[in-house]
């Protein structure tokens, strides 16, 4: 009898720490800049502030990240990811001073470095080929139950508990999670259970041309697929990150706090639902032009919100963009899987994260800024909504021309 592919354990191992790392981090963000202003007196903008230093942190640390998992496989940087996540986590209460404030974020852009789509990406690359779609999509479907969960029980944690106590917690049972995957589940290659990419029996051993080959950093570079693909990414996921690390405090005035978690919560089940619909086609479209569509939607969506007021359009709203989250995430890693190969993949989406990591890190201090500017979130709002614009014809025009494949490995 033929085992069950253990590639498919790894998918479900990167779907709980990347619901772990969602919760605490991309959609944790709302929730601590609405916790440090509220209850510790600190500013939109200073915190704002703190999340881009997480991010800028984040972002410098990716190549490092894909090299390691490409090298030594993905436990010891799960490990290290949460660990420093839920410090990070657990002291945030206690910051008293802007520097101290600063510090923590620094820890949890750590965190959120290794507990990141590239983690993600890189850990499955060796295990999935036909199937990498597939497979990508369903894993990240755990950034969607993040959402889902993070937000709402870290607001009601701090209602009911207070902002320490829930903090405490939600450090305590992140290390619970994944420190087990890590040190029980998480796997370097299928050869190291014996077995083949995407599960395939032993006399497939011969490999198409395509996995054979190998993209140096300088060879991508040159290319107009990823230079497209770091331009209309970084714009796309600055202007999401952003959003999400504000769409708390933005709801709040609107929805009230328990309205505003529910729009998170509902934002977020509808990019698990975009997530699923990507899972089920994603080997079957062109990856390129799904992106364009998928940021003009999410553009339309941030529009809306600016010019039509009322708490049942920003609700209504929030769902149309959540349904755009989870696919601009995805697709991300989607594109450079398919276009670079599973051989380069982890130095190739290792700078593509750095770089529209280092975009995204912008996203949190421009809405801040514009915000304490304008006094309202709609200019950044119709800001965004025009850059994602620009991202989509980006991301389009970089697939119009063949990409001629570099050297293969002898």
């Amino acid at each position: 009898m033929t085992p069950a592919f253990y590639g498919w354990r790894i998918v479900g191992a990167c779907m709980l720490f990347a619901t772990v790392s969602w919760s605490l981090g991309i959609f944790g963000m709302g929730v601590y800049i609405h916790a440090l202003t509220a209850t510790q007196g600190f500013s939109i903008s200073t915190v704002s502030a703190a999340v881009t230093t997480a991010y800028v942190v984040s972002a410098l640390l990716m190549v490092g990240v894909g090299r390691s998992i490409a090298r030594w496989g993905p436990r010891s940087v799960v490990a290290a990811g949460v660990l420093a996540m839920a410090a990070a986590v657990a002291l945030m209460p206690w910051c008293r001073q802007v520097w101290q404030v600063h510090a923590v974020f620094v820890a949890l852009g750590l965190g959120i470095a290794c507990l990141s789509t590239n983690t993600v990406g890189s850990t499955l690359a060796p295990w999935f080929d036909r199937l990498q779609g597939r497979a990508m999509s369903t894993a990240m479907l755990g950034a969607s139950i993040g959402g889902m969960l993070g937000t709402p029980l870290l607001m009601g944690g701090i209602r009911l508990w207070g902002f320490a106590a829930t903090a405490l917690l939600a450090a305590a049972v992140a290390i619970a999670i994944v420190l087990p995957l890590a040190a029980f589940v998480l796997k370097a290659r299928p050869q190291d259970v014996g077995q083949l990419p995407d599960g395939m029996a032993g006399d497939l051993r011969g490999e198409p041309p395509a996995r054979a080959v190998h993209w140096s950093l300088g060879e991508a570079l040159a290319t107009r697929q990823l230079r497209s693909h770091v331009v209309a990414f970084g714009i796309g996921l600055m202007v999401q990150v952003g959003f999400l690390s504000h769409h708390v405090p933005l709801a709040i005035p609107v929805l009230g706090e328990q309205g505003a978690a529910t729009a998170v919560f509902l934002a977020a089940l509808a990019a698990f639902v975009g997530r699923l619909l990507l899972a089920r086609y994603a080997d079957q479209v062109d990856v390129r032009k799904l992106g364009a569509g998928v940021l003009l939607f999410a553009a339309a969506s941030l529009v809306g919100m600016a010019l039509v007021p009322g708490p049942w359009a920003l609700m209504a709203l929030s769902v149309s963009y959540g349904l755009t989250v989870g696919n601009v995430t995805t697709l991300a890693p989607m594109i450079v899987r398919r276009e670079f190969g599973p051989v380069s993949f982890g130095v190739v989406f290792g700078f593509a994260a750095t770089v529209t990591q280092l975009a995204m890190s912008v996203g949190p201090t421009l809405y801040g800024v514009m915000r304490d500017a304008f006094g309202s979130y709609g200019p950044a709002l119709l800001l965004c909504g025009a850059l994602n614009v620009g991202a989509a014809g980006v991301v389009f025009w970089g697939g119009r021309q063949a990409l001629a494949a570099p050297r293969a490995i002898p």
